[in-house]
């Protein structure tokens, strides 16, 4: 604490002088004594961390009280049981939310409510009642109130063999919807050890931080309160009711001297407007703009699909008929989706250019794993059970969820047959990444090489794996850049001095630059070699030979850094 020294006139008795000079002495005092509080309320601020900047001081008074977490589940949560839906005539209960990837229903239904002269009843006869549901509706779904609904991929492997469903077709992929907002000097997801964000639990949100960090290799940790703290290496969650609550919460930790919240995960508007109220404190780190891996697809009652298998394919093809006029006029669809999610028309175009609505060729790829700017199915889902860990003890086989009998009859009619896989990066005004700036996130991998050599050890299943993960860096991502960093070892570099001094060092230092250079030339060609499919232009590399170590292990330090920008 800064101790406040007061002027010789005002500390030393009273002097002689009139009453106005009394008062004006009063006045100075005074306000000395409001600079000094001033002071002893700014420095015992919790200092920010280097790097880090905070939004201006709030007064207690002036900053909202942060909403209570939620006590988080240990367990996977438990759905109700198992039963099929019955139809009651021709009408269909369907649930969706509010969200522009399930525009392409409301436009093949002509509304929400039932309607006779829609695609299904025209096609199929029958007619369907979509319904608003904000709330998680896998139990209704599962035990028969619901004909069918939507969810993400990420969310099937949660629930698992519980969860009786058949998923006919992915209706759409979030293109910016959901977002990470942090502390403006956090950089990239590898900075995020040792912060808390906010999150809401066993959704696309908690999955979409959860595949960050596993991919950064940042172990997460799951806190009952704003007061527990992560690991030094941890990422640590804290979890509300939902996640615009989450970000109420990081928004009125910002406004405190000693924020305990570093960040939130939530969807779009909410997002924006916490960085746009934070005073330059708060930023996005990234969307999934260009980060392919929040899939909505249509779940089916598994019983219903049994008996009125007609029916799911009049879903199938009516979804995809509707994403088919949005996806070719928006601008002729515009009132009726705007009327059904009471949307304004400069809402409703906003929230369309987030997402992408898939039509049947990106559908049949998404399935078989043939995509290539997006992720697949399959690799979501396993994705999704790597990213919650011991959550999920016994994963059920994604096969059992899937059936593409509908869609494979559709392609066999030749209806859509002009469509064509058309899913391209949004680029910013520039149109290009700036390797020059900071990588979403960065991963150490030791790729094994020859003794002494740039050739690498092709017949190592590590090797292989790891071939497969920059791959899929490059998929989930349309646009994004891989760069290979190549390190060598420096543990001869005290011996090289001692025999030849400071120019043997040199020279020695120049060929580890070569060999880590070569070393990443190696991975890149010999991950384009098994798969093909990647854009070489998208692979760069550079040799940093010793300079860069990870550490004293030399072991760790033969290695090559994987750094990966995404277009934001």
């Amino acid at each position: 604490m800064n101790r406040i020294r007061l002027p010789m006139f005002a500390r030393a008795g009273r002097q002689g002088g009139g009453a106005a000079g009394v008062f004006v002495t009063l006045l100075l005092v005074l306000g000395l004594v409001v600079l000094g509080g001033w002071l002893v309320l700014r420095d015992t601020r919790t200092p920010d961390a280097p790097g880090e900047s905070r939004s201006p001081i709030a007064t207690l008074a002036d900053a909202p009280d942060a909403p209570d977490p939620i006590e988080p589940l240990t367990t996977l949560p438990r759905l109700d049981a198992a039963a099929p839906y019955q139809p009651q005539g021709d009408i269909i209960d369907v649930d969706i939310s509010e969200y522009a990837g399930y525009a392409g229903l409301v436009i093949a239904n002509g509304g929400l409510a039932p309607n006779p002269d829609s695609f299904f009843a025209r096609n199929y006869g029958f007619q369907v009642r979509l319904t608003l549901a904000e709330e998680e509706g896998w139990s209704k779904l599962n035990n028969g109130r619901v004909a069918a609904s939507v969810t993400t991929a990420d969310v099937l492997a949660v629930l698992g063999r519980q969860f009786d469903v058949v998923v006919p077709a992915q209706i759409a992929f979030s293109r910016g919807a959901d977002q990470v907002v942090v502390d403006a000097g956090i950089t990239s997801v590898n900075q995020l050890k040792g912060k808390t964000l906010a999150a809401s639990q066993f959704n696309e949100s908690e999955f979409f931080i959860r595949y960050l960090a596993s991919e950064a290799g940042v172990p997460v940790k799951v806190l009952r309160d704003l007061d527990a703290k992560p690991a030094a290496n941890e990422l640590g969650l804290v979890f509300y009711e939902d996640a615009f609550v989450a970000c109420d919460a990081y928004e009125a930790e910002l406004a405190t001297r000693a924020p305990r919240l570093q960040g939130c995960v939530g969807w779009s508007p909410r997002t924006e407007e916490v960085v746009a109220a934070s005073g330059n404190a708060a930023k996005v780190l990234v969307s999934n703009r260009n980060l392919l891996i929040v899939a909505d697809l249509l779940l089916v009652n598994k019983g219903f699909a049994q008996a009125k298998p007609e029916w799911v394919k009049g879903l199938v093809h009516g979804l995809l008929e509707g994403n088919r006029q949005v996806r070719d006029e928006p601008a002729r669809h515009l009132a009726t989706i705007g009327r059904a999610f009471e949307w304004s028309e400069e809402e409703t175009r906003a929230e369309l250019a987030r997402v992408h609505l898939s039509n049947l060729p990106e559908n049949r790829a998404f399935f078989s794993g043939q995509i290539d700017a997006a992720g697949s199915f399959q690799g979501i889902y396993q994705s999704s059970v790597l990213a919650y860990g011991n959550l999920v003890r016994n994963p059920a086989d994604p096969a059992r969820f899937v059936d593409t009998t509908h869609l494979d009859a559709l392609d066999k009619s030749g209806e859509f047959s002009t469509q064509t896989i058309a899913i391209a990066p949004i680029r910013t005004s520039t149109g290009a990444i700036s390797l020059e700036g900071d990588a979403l996130l960065s991963r150490d991998i030791r790729f094994f090489f020859e003794p002494n050599s740039a050739v690498l050890d092709k017949a190592s299943q590590e090797n292989l794996k790891y071939l497969d993960t920059v791959q899929n860096f490059l998929q989930v991502s349309p646009g994004s850049i891989v760069l290979l960093r190549g390190h060598v070892d420096d543990a001869r570099r005290a011996e090289f001095e001692k025999q030849g001094g400071a120019q043997l060092v040199r020279s020695m230092a120049l060929k580890a630059m070569e060999l880590s250079r070569q070393r990443a030339e190696a991975v890149r060609a010999a991950l384009l070699e098994r798969h093909p499919r990647l854009d070489a232009n998208r692979i760069e590399l550079v040799g940093r030979g010793w300079e860069e170590p990870a550490g004293s292990d030399s072991d760790l330090n033969r290695r090559v850094e994987v750094q990966w920008f995404t277009l934001e």
